[in-house]
């Protein structure tokens, strides 16, 4: 997994996107849409809410399903899909990795609908 070159920002084919929403969603929300039910995936980047629900890519057994139903910042911060790196936790992060998360952010906002921002249960 690398981070999203800087020409990638963008989708080749242009994306109809939603106002982004800031509606609350506890993460008992998030977890439950973790790619099990593929009608509803989410993955949270620095606490806001991608609906990435007909991505593939995010449903179990795929690359990415590490990252559906969680906050997994720190994992793509570091690149990594290990499961225990797929945490919010930004502690300790170099300037670098937060660069490449920021990098992840702008990429999914230019792809997927903000549906929330993730809150305390």
């Amino acid at each position: 997994m690398s981070a999203p070159a800087p020409g990638n920002f963008m989708p080749k084919e242009p994306v109809q996107l939603n106002p982004p929403k800031d509606d609350p969603i506890s993460l008992d929300e998030l977890a439950a849409a973790d790619g099990r039910d593929a009608r509803k995936v989410y993955v949270a980047i620095k606490g806001t809410v991608f609906d990435v629900t007909g991505n593939k890519s995010y449903l179990p057994g795929a690359s990415y399903n590490v990252f559906a139903g969680k906050d997994g910042s720190r994992g793509l911060a570091m690149s990594s899909t290990k499961p225990d790196d797929a945490t919010a936790d930004l502690e300790g992060l170099t300037d670098q990795q937060i660069k490449v998360l920021d990098d992840w952010y702008t990429f999914f906002s230019n792809r997927y609908n903000i549906v929330g921002k993730v809150v305390s249960n």
